[in-house]
């Protein structure tokens, strides 16, 4: 009686063929428990009420935005690492039945792990290492003369070409794959009363801890941030022309702003040769000076083989441009200006464009490649070029017997 108060009768007769069911609890549990199972067994089963039938297909995704995508390419990083500490050695006397001066039986602890950076090629940024960095600590040592275990290695994979600094002065080079180099020592570990035993103290009662690990501050960079660097002032459009040439997505749009980032492309050619593209971000006039984040900006481009320079043909006097780009960067680094490079005039579908192509062509000596990135115009004299810099830069590293850098 009381559950047909609750359920229908449609309800019983699905309950009534369902014989593995045996009552285990109070009428209401039961009724409650039923009446979820009801729901759950129309859910799976209705297809004749289109009220209850719901929709099985399989939940699908959110879609991230392209935003959020968007890995940015670091070449430099401050990691701060320590080494593990060492385990405690321990005071302990061996206990034995009628065994009455056992003696010291005290272990040491293990020794603390170290914290090794290690070169691979897989890896291309140093955007997956972090800014702090502790190995594995020793475990103490035991009774019956048992050594505490040593703590494991930690190892950080970093770019093959990261150089190692401390206090402005390089540590190690790590230019080949599977090359390691310890960063932080692990501390030793501690003494038991067993390794104080001696025959002028049989019960010694000292027992050390163990040490703290090695602290230390490094600065990580890459010799190599990519092949070509697309160098150039704010808005001359160097994220589209990335974009255009690569599968990289820097952030575009059409109002004025600068990216604060650097992103990595990579071009493909027919061969399987893979040529990296860094559109580094855009530097203003005085950089060299540390105006806004011009020392930080300049250093990206000093991590490049090769040079692009993109050279807005909109504007008038695009020659400017290019004086003022090589300037900076010869005042930052001599000679950085003089590494073998390219002059890109961008925004060619302008109309004003192309007047001042034919005035650029005049005032500069080097070849310069007139494209558009919004359109894609002229793309194909860009990419042949870029190769031919990739095979000069090859035959020049072979030449001195040194691995160039792959992609």
């Amino acid at each position: 009686m009381l559950g047909s108060k609750f359920l229908s009768s449609r309800t019983w007769a699905l309950l009534d063929g369902l014989r593995q069911w045996r009552p285990v609890y109070s009428p209401l549990i039961q009724i409650c428990l039923l009446q979820q199972q009801v729901k759950s067994w129309q859910r799976i089963l209705s297809t004749s009420c289109a009220k209850c039938a719901k929709n099985q297909r399989l939940k699908q995704k959110r879609a991230i935005s392209e935003k959020k995508l968007t890995r940015y390419f670091v070449d430099h990083r401050r990691v701060c690492v320590i080494g593990g500490h060492g385990g405690q050695g321990i005071n302990s006397f061996h206990s034995e039945p009628r065994k009455e001066f056992g003696g010291p039986d005290g272990g040491n602890g293990g020794d603390g792990g170290h914290v090794i950076l290690k070169a691979d090629q897989q890896i291309k940024s140093l955007a997956s290492v972090l800014p702090f960095y502790r190995g594995f600590d020793g475990e103490r040592g035991r009774s019956k003369d048992c050594y505490g275990a040593n703590g494991g290695y930690m190892y950080i994979k970093v770019p093959v070409g990261t150089l190692v600094k401390e206090d402005g002065k390089t540590v190690a080079d790590l230019a080949q794959h599977g090359e390691e180099y310890v960063a932080a020592y692990g501390g030793t570990g501690g003494k038991g009363n067993r390794f104080f035993l001696s025959n002028e103290n049989r019960a010694p009662m000292t027992a050390t801890l163990g040490e703290s690990g090695q602290e230390r501050v490094l600065h990580l960079e890459l010799k190599t941030m990519a092949h070509a660097g697309l160098v150039g002032f704010p808005n001359a459009g160097k994220s589209s022309l990335l974009r255009a040439i690569s599968n990289a997505k820097p952030a575009v749009a059409p109002y004025p702003f600068t990216t604060l980032n650097p992103h990595v492309g990579i071009v493909h050619y027919q061969d399987y040769e893979q040529v990296a593209v860094a559109d580094v971000p855009g530097i203003i006039r005085g950089a060299h000076l540390n105006r806004g984040l011009g020392l930080a900006f300049l250093r990206h481009i000093e991590h490049c083989r090769f040079l692009l320079f993109v050279v807005d043909l909109s504007v008038s006097e695009p020659w400017i441009q290019l004086q003022d780009l090589k300037y900076e960067l010869e005042q930052y680094e001599e000679g950085l200006s003089k590494r073998p490079h390219a002059v890109i005039g961008n925004k060619i579908d302008l109309p004003q464009s192309k007047a001042n192509l034919l005035l650029l062509k005049e005032r500069v000596e080097q070849r310069v490649i007139p494209l558009s990135a919004l359109t894609g115009d002229n793309l194909e004299e860009l990419l042949l070029h870029l190769r031919d810099l990739y095979d000069a830069y090859v035959n020049t590293e072979q030449s001195r017997r040194q691995n160039p850098v792959k992609w």
